[in-house]
Formats: structure tokens, C-alpha cells, sequence
């Protein structure tokens, strides 16, 4: 399988580079770099926090930004879009917007692991627009059409 790279930018000099939990971690692990230090998120609210570095995919590939599993389960703590998608052609800061599920106020300082960033091939088909689509079994049967 053909390696491919991507290149990471520290926009500060304290930035922390993304790293792998393991060998075979999917995900780099994003950092925190607050303004200030830290930032509290209130129940149900959401912040958007910079990780200080900015990041360049190959083409046809884009950074999908993931919710660390302990951060949510333990803490309340996801992506506000749930998957945030860093495309190839932007050069800017990767922020990550966090929200918060819980129902205690959480603290977000320097350095803490807020997401995790994977790096994800994609194809865009194009389409074409039609009057009438094929028939099938299901239709537009949605929604738990299928069973629960």
C-alpha cells in the first residue's frame, strides 16, 4: 500500500503535533491551544477552540476531525458538527468547535486531546439530473423503514 503524507504547520511555537494513541490508531490525536490558557464550555454550549496548527492532505484526500471516544463518554465532550471536515484545499487553522452534553460546566486548558484528526481518500462521481429514478423494494420508504 502506497504511503501517503501529510504536511502539518506549527503556527505557534508551543503548537503540539498531532500524535497516534498507537501503531495502528486510524486518528492523529489534536491538541488544544486556547487563547488564553484554557476555556470553560457550559452545558449545552459550544466553543470553538484553535489546535495552533494548520494542515495540508494530498489530493483526492481530506482530514475528517472525530470525537475522542473517552472525551465524549467521559466527559460530554464532541464535535458540535459531529464530524468536522477539514477539505484539501484549506490552509487555514484546524479549529475544532466542542460542545458540550453534560450537565456540569468543563474546562478545556492547553495541551488537553479535544479530537482526533483522520486523513480519508475521497471521490466526487458528478451527477446527472433526471425526471424519474429506478424503482426499488424499499422506495422512499426512510427512517427506520427497514426495522428498528
Amino acid at each position: 500500500m502506497k504511503t501517503y503524507g501529510i504536511k502539518i504547520k506549527k503556527l505557534y511555537e508551543d503548537s503540539v503535533l498531532p500524535t497516534r494513541g498507537s501503531e495502528r490508531s486510524a486518528g492523529y490525536d489534536l491538541y488544544a491551544h486556547p487563547d488564553g490558557g484554557s476555556v470553560t464550555i457550559w452545558p449545552g454550549e459550544t466553543v470553538k477552540i484553535g489546535t495552533g496548527i494548520a494542515a495540508a492532505t494530498p489530493p483526492g484526500w481530506f482530514g475528517g476531525v472525530f470525537a475522542r471516544s473517552g472525551l465524549a463518554s467521559k466527559q460530554g465532550l464532541r464535535p458540535a458538527n459531529c464530524v468536522g471536515v477539514v477539505d484539501e484545499d484549506y490552509s487555514g487553522e484546524i479549529i475544532v468547535a466542542l460542545h458540550n452534553d453534560s450537565h456540569e460546566a468543563r474546562t478545556v486548558s492547553f495541551g488537553d486531546r479535544i479530537a482526533q484528526l483522520v486523513v480519508i481518500p475521497y471521490y466526487i462521481p458528478g451527477y446527472t439530473v433526471v425526471d424519474e429514478l429506478e424503482e426499488t423494494e424499499r422506495g422512499d420508504g426512510g427512517f427506520g423503514s427497514t426495522g428498528v
